[in-house]
């Protein structure tokens, strides 16, 4: 089991910029990757980001390419989101799951454990 705790979330401006945290806890050794979602009020949950330190990979949805940035520390049980360039439409909840090799990292039901989630408000 795998505990994931968010911080670092709060309130904005556009144009500004916020960095997410993702601790992670327990059994970290059983999963090689960690993904941030994100969900708006009255909206689906999206895909934001995703890193796999086994593949040494890294993946965005393209709402966020160029924009935000995932990386890990050499312990990986810390998960970073950098959020550049902040724009209203980011504002939501954001949680970061953790998962072992999903074949995608769009697949939400690979992600075992999840986070509770931290609010971004972007004010325009």
């Amino acid at each position: 089991q795998v505990r994931l705790v968010e911080s670092g979330g709060g309130l904005v401006q556009a144009g500004d910029s916020l960095r997410l945290s993702c601790e992670a806890s327990g059994r970290t050794f059983t999963r090689n990757t960690i993904a941030w979602f994100r969900q708006a009020p009255g909206k689906d949950r999206e895909y934001v980001a995703g890193i796999n330190w086994a593949r040494g990979a890294t993946d965005y949805a393209d709402s966020v390419k160029g924009r935000f940035t995932i990386s890990t520390n050499n312990a990986k049980d810390m998960v970073y989101l950098q959020m550049d360039n902040l724009k209203p439409e980011d504002t939501a909840a954001y949680r970061c799951a953790a998962a072992l090799s999903p074949p995608t990292f769009t697949w939400v039901k690979a992600y075992t454990e999840w986070g509770q989630g931290t609010q971004v408000t972007v004010s325009s």
